[in-house]
């Protein structure tokens, strides 16, 4: 967890760098377009605050009233970093609705799009760096920060490309203000993302198609002649995957062996799937076949 909590100081970092650069090209420029892009680099600031806090309480060892641990503390992060994207989005189409109504030339643009540009390269930077390290130790949320950064550097570019635009053609001048509300509109799309997301962790969504197909192939491989699965359950909270299911033994196998085979399983699971939780219920196959022939 320390490369993950260097990861969250990280995008902290960057955020409070890029929020200087982009409120200074925004005071220099009057533009509402960089206005957009500074609010939502405040976003990102609380974002990383956020995230570094979830990651805290996550790695907090399983308690008398957390057996199962604290790792669903990230789909909070995330879901708080969602609610946040929303508001500065409503912000943004706001300023960019007032200035389209009264539209302005902004002024030193050229100083403007040199200090968005330094900007954006730095979220670039942290942001590829942070993806790297989450794919690595499967933080959601440090991949929702990375991927937020990574939003906000597209629509940097597109805010500094409007600028270029009117650098040349200052009768464009409306185009500040549409950048600006279209900044605001792709927002939007990110933090609903985000909140789906979260609420899709908090509501125990199953694992990925993929990681549940391995699961059963892996079970499948694993099984003697004779011996068969059933009620496959998966879930994720953060990074630790639960996966449960019946075990259909032979009547007269003994309990050394059932165990010496759950043991087998659960180990070939958690060898090819980070983090995998795995309860083994053992249930007769005479029985099951006796209840799958009732009417």
């Amino acid at each position: 967890m320390k490369a993950i909590r260097k990861m969250a100081l990280l995008s902290i970092a960057t955020s409070i760098g890029t929020l200087a650069l982009k409120f200074g090209a925004y005071f220099l420029t009057d533009s509402v377009s960089l206005l957009s892009d500074a609010l939502e680099a405040l976003v990102n600031l609380a974002a990383g605050l956020v995230a570094l806090t979830a990651l805290t309480i996550a790695e907090r060892p399983a308690d008398d009233r957390h057996t199962y641990g604290h790792d669903k503390a990230e789909y909070f992060s995330i879901g708080v970093e969602g609610t946040l994207i929303l508001f500065a989005a409503a912000s943004i189409i706001y300023a960019g609705w007032s200035r389209f109504m009264h539209p302005v030339l902004p002024d030193n643009l050229g100083w403007g799009i040199a200090v968005g540009l330094l900007a954006a390269a730095m979220n670039f930077a942290a942001a590829r760096t942070m993806l790297k390290v989450a794919a690595k130790h499967d933080s959601v949320t440090i991949e929702a920060d990375a991927k937020h950064l990574l939003t906000d550097v597209w629509t940097s570019a597109g805010v500094l490309g409007g600028l270029l635009i009117i650098v040349f053609m200052p009768e464009w001048k409306i185009l500040d203000p549409l950048i600006a509300i279209a900044v605001g509109l792709h927002i939007v799309v990110t933090g609903v993302d985000l909140l789906r997301r979260s609420i899709d962790g908090l509501m125990d969504a199953a694992l990925s198609p993929q990681e549940i197909s391995m699961t059963e192939e892996l079970i499948r491989a694993g099984l003697p002649e004779g011996v068969s699965f059933h009620a496959l359950r998966t879930r994720k909270a953060g990074a630790t995957r639960f996966i449960d299911f019946h075990l259909l033994l032979p009547g007269d196998t003994n309990v050394r062996e059932s165990h010496a085979l759950c043991d087998r399983l659960e180990e070939s699971i958690a060898a090819h799937l980070a983090r995998a939780s795995v309860t083994i219920h053992v249930e007769p196959l005479e029985a099951h076949d006796t209840q799958a022939r009732s009417p």
